[in-house]
């Protein structure tokens, strides 16, 4: 899973030590080599995971989808953002805090099967 493109569709293969990565940053941070650029390039689809060869030189338009299950992997990398938070979650997502006061607490042990206080008004 990559840290770096949230909506990564591919692994790639690096030529250098051939191994799989989702994006270039990765390779960076797990290998201590530069990655070595190549034209033509190994993808693994991330929903069929079958994979394929794509030739750098050549790219089309219909070279953006796998060529196995029409995964479309050419996409607009989506990276994540910083964001400050509040310690406390908004209620609409998350409600356990709250309390619901249709539910009665165990305060009122009043039911219609306690026949204790009304036994003589039953004929």
């Amino acid at each position: 899973m990559c840290k770096h493109i949230l909506n990564a569709q591919v692994a790639i293969r690096s030529p250098c030590c051939k191994k799989w990565f989702d994006c270039a940053e990765c390779h960076h941070e797990q290998e201590s080599h530069q990655l070595q650029e190549s034209l033509e390039m190994t993808f693994a689809c991330k929903k069929c995971r079958k994979c394929f060869r794509k030739d750098a030189q050549e790219f089309e338009e219909a070279d953006e989808y796998c060529p196995h299950c029409d995964n479309h992997f050419v996409l607009e990398a989506v990276t994540p953002k910083p964001a400050l938070r509040v310690e406390g979650e908004d209620a609409r997502v998350d409600n356990r805090m709250l309390k619901d006061d249709r539910v009665k607490g165990k305060d009122d042990p009043r039911s219609i099967f306690d026949l204790q206080p009304e036994d003589h008004m039953l004929g």
